[in-house]
């Protein structure tokens, strides 16, 4: 029988070095992943390999024995396993069945709303890497007994530590067990195991069918990428051959009623006792007469042809697929029909890319994809199934959560057509979604807006250098593990996959205060202007008309100044191994960084990450946030993107903040930005001072965000900064249409930015900081005497005019039509526009210096908002 690693090993010399039982265990497939481009193929695992489900729970139940008795039983009864998503969560299951009553929990990439987040941490090498634990007892990893920790493979043996490490901080235990299939760690991670038990004073230890190390030579991911790339249609992967085998289409599944015990969980995302393991071993029975009766229609073996010789009746070949995470339930009901007598084999579908290829000697054949069917917090995107068509099978039982039962699962390209398309028989069993009964978290106590608050010294803590957050043994008001980004459309009229809110939703606390009230508040020191938000301008009919006038009038020139900074960071970061991680401010960087993102995506087909995080000025960016990206992604990687420059006060505060910082040294504090009339940055797609049509609103261009808000009372040490959704403001949301507009007018750009982006990158792009010295300039000659009065640019010129008491605006002799929408702003708050000569920006907008409600400016009148 060949070896399912036969083809990848010849191309690229890759080995398996160990164990005899290796090759029997694993073959070898190659996948798109920047970090490592082999993957190691489980043949008893039962996610990518259909396989007897007796194979696949007999498994994990032999190494929960092994573990048994390792510990013996007294320790034992006191051990707590926890499993990894999105592979190794029925494996998890079964090495707790295995030990006895041990309860269990698996992380989870899916966020549950209303659970608190007990912890989170990372998988370096996956293809998605956010891991959740979100148990519904908080006190289930708080135990002194052992904890037993479960995957698939242990290769590196840094997902294992980086959890034991975060856990062990919060709650120290004598022992910790390490459960995998297989053992593929090189002998200097061996040493490393034993020198992390040694540094924190614990025995663990490690179980596994079998031990090696994978041999692989010099260059092998580049090598392997290429061989991707060679192998992978244009345009992704193609569909798998359609056969029927001779059988005729069924049009539609068959749904099967399992009559699923109430309040069972389907899994261990919330955690799974002996108590619930009890009650699923009483239901099976039902749940698989439910499934053989289903299984009967259409599965009969056809009769032999007239005039042919009779043959031996045989039992369906059946399939049981299971739904990502979920594959504890799918693989106890396949286990229970092949008990019942039937011929079964058992898998799940999964979010990991894989490159299919039809040899004996590669262990992914064929490959089935289909859209993601149950709305991911990370976006819609492909998923898989492999070895699925030309398996021979007669019939095959999907498994979903009700969560995974959608549309999407029913579409003409979804999962259940792409079965039917290979498969004569097809049965759906939906397993309800369990849902924690959890007390609702106490709102935050509004205060008002403006009120004076003292200012706490305590240090922020985050996620550690080791990537697992604080675990908390309760629910507190607010957690101390630092959750995963907020998404549209729950936080953001922006699709999901757009970018990631670092920001905590503050949309239910009163923040709003009168302009005045706040301009006198935060001139007197009586608070910071990141206390308290502005009432929303919401537009006139006429202004309105203005923006869509000027969108249309400069989309063209947004696109080539997306493109150009686009292209500019693509290059500068062309050396790293990993994409650019685009992180915008906050939110005037946002709708650029979106923006980055679809170009990124429509000339090079580049996925780009983007996060957005707050930063405030006098007070520094997001501590945070940056503890959570530099978590998740390498610091190297990460581009910080704003719309545009003034004075360059924000690029000041994110190079002092980051400079201050010993933690956060690995973070690049250069700014890519839109727009840089001041000349502060090297990192631009223009450096003219023009209107930019999302400088002209606020948060109904900026996907119906708020400005982000800082407040101790609001936002504690552990906490991301705030920000409110104003859900309300929907029907009058541009936001989409901004970006539709500008991304409309990219293939127009294309050939001008290939062009000028050279030129650019071959130029001095030095900052001359002139910006900055044009408004200490202006400060001077018109009285303020403070450099944060001065907003110079179209875009900050447009803030005072919407959120502060604006005092006069300079404009620059002829500046046309980039000022009309200054000029109607001004107009109704009966400010004054004085045209100037010489001035190095479009405009300038003058905050009224001193303002009190009674106050008068250096010119003796003082502005009301109106």
């Amino acid at each position: 029988m060949v070896w399912t690693g036969t083809w990848v090993a010849e191309r690229l010399g890759v080995e398996l070095v160990g164990d005899e039982e290796l090759t029997a265990l694993l073959g070898l497939a190659l996948r798109r992943n920047p970090k490592r481009a082999h993957l190691l193929v489980s043949s008893v695992l039962g996610k990518h390999v259909p396989q007897h489900p007796s194979v696949v729970y007999g498994s994990g139940l032999g190494l929960g024995l092994r573990v048994r008795e390792l510990l013996g039983a007294d320790e034992a009864e006191n051990a707590v396993v926890l499993g990894y998503a999105e592979t190794a969560t029925a494996l998890g299951h079964a090495v707790a069945d295995g030990l006895g009553n041990a309860p269990y929990l698996h992380s989870t990439r899916r966020p549950v709303a209303g659970v608190t987040t007990a912890g989170g941490f990372e998988e370096s090498h996956s293809h998605a890497t956010s891991h959740l634990l979100l148990p519904e007892d908080p006190e289930l990893l708080a135990g002194k007994g052992p904890l037993v920790l479960v995957d698939d493979e242990f290769s590196t043996g840094n997902t294992v530590l980086n959890t034991i490490r975060g856990l062990h901080e919060r709650y120290p235990r004598d022992r910790y067990v390490v459960v995998a299939l297989v053992d593929m760690r090189a002998p200097a991670d061996r040493d490393r195991l034993t020198g992390f038990a040694a540094e924190i004073g614990a025995r663990v230890d490690l179980i596994s069918l079998a031990a090696g190390t994978v041999g692989l030579p010099d260059g092998v991911l580049e090598k392997g990428q290429e061989l991707v790339a060679r192998h992978e249609p244009a345009g992704g992967p193609a569909p798998a051959p359609r056969s029927r085998g001779g059988y005729a289409a069924v049009a539609t599944p068959v749904r099967v009623d399992l009559d699923w015990p109430a309040d069972l969980p389907d899994g261990g995302r919330h955690g799974f006792t002996p108590a619930h393991r009890a009650r699923l071993e009483a239901a099976l029975p039902a749940m698989t007469d439910a499934l053989t009766e289903a299984l009967a229609v259409g599965t009969a073996d056809p009769a032999p042809a007239p005039g042919a010789a009779p043959h031996t009746p045989r039992a369906p070949r059946v399939l049981v697929l299971g739904f990502e995470e979920l594959m504890y339930a799918p693989l106890r009901l396949a286990g229970a029909l092949e008990d019942a007598g039937l011929d079964v084999r058992y898998s799940t579908t999964t979010r990991s890319p894989v490159l299919a290829v039809d040899d004996p000697g590669y262990a992914i054949r064929t490959r089935l994809v289909f859209p993601a069917h149950d709305t991911p917090a990370d976006g819609p995107g492909e998923r898989y199934a492999y070895n699925v068509a030309g398996g021979g099978y007669d019939a095959v039982v999907a498994v979903v959560d009700s969560a995974a039962d959608t549309p999407e699962l029913h579409a003409p390209e979804g999962l259940l057509a792409q079965l039917a398309a290979h498969i004569p028989h097809v049965v759906l069993a939906v397993v309800p979604s369990y849902a924690p009964q959890t007390p609702p978290s106490p709102a935050p106590h509004p205060q008002a807006a403006v009120e004076p608050v003292a200012e706490t010294e305590s240090e922020a803590t985050g996620p550690e250098e080791s990537g697992l957050a604080a675990i908390g043994s309760e629910a507190p008001e607010r957690s101390s593990m630092l959750p995963e980004p907020l998404r549209g459309p729950a936080f953001s009229s922006y699709a999901p996959e757009e970018v990631g809110w670092l920001l905590q939703d503050l949309s239910d606390v009163e923040l709003e205060a009168p302009t005045e009230e706040r301009e006198e508040a935060i001139q007197s020191g009586g608070a910071h202007y990141a206390e308290s938000l502005p009432v929303e301008y919401q537009p006139s009919d006429r202004y309105q008309e203005l923006f869509h006038s000027a969108l249309e009038a400069t989309a063209a020139r947004i696109a080539h100044a997306v493109g150009i900074v686009t292209e500019t960071v693509l290059a500068e970061k062309s050396e790293r191994p990993g994409p650019p991680v685009l992180v915008s401010l906050a939110r005037a960087g946002t709708p650029v960084g979106v923006l980055m993102r679809r170009w990124a995506h429509r000339r090079h087909g580049l996925e780009l990450p983007h996060y957005a995080v707050s930063i405030v000025r006098g007070r520094g960016i997001d501590a945070n946030a940056l503890r959570w990206l530099a978590a998740h992604h390498d610091p190297a990687d990460v581009v910080f993107v704003d719309g545009w420059t003034g004075k360059g006060a924000i690029t000041r505060e994110l190079a002092a903040a980051l400079r201050e910082s010993e933690e956060f040294a690995g973070f690049d504090p250069e700014i890519a930005v839109l727009a840089d009339p001041g000349s502060c940055v090297r990192v631009y797609g223009t450096r003219e001072d023009f209107l930019i049509p999302s400088a002209c609103l606020n948060s109904t261009v900026s996907g119906l965000i708020s400005r982000t808000v800082l407040r101790s009372d609001l936002v504690g040490a552990d906490d991301f900064h705030g920000a409110k959704f104003y859900r309300e403001l929907a029907g009058a949301d541009v936001s989409n249409t901004f970006l539709d507009a500008v991304e409309a007018r990219f293939d127009e750009v294309a050939d001008t930015v290939d062009r000028d982006v050279k030129d650019l990158l071959a130029g001095d792009r030095t900052p001359t900081w002139e910006g900055w010295a044009a408004v200490e300039r202006i400060s001077e000659e018109y009285g303020i005497h403070d450099v944060n009065l001065v907003k110079p640019g179209v875009g900050e010129t447009t803030r005072v005019l919407l959120r502060r008491v604006p005092w006069k605006i300079l404009a620059r002799r002829g500046a046309g039509a980039d000022l009309a929408h200054v000029r109607l702003l001004a107009e109704q708050r009966g400010v004054p526009v004085e045209e100037v000569d010489g001035l190095p920006y479009t405009c300038v907008g003058l905050i009224h210096p001193q303002y009190t409600r009674g106050a008068t400016g250096a010119d003796g009148k003082a502005v009301a908002s109106r």
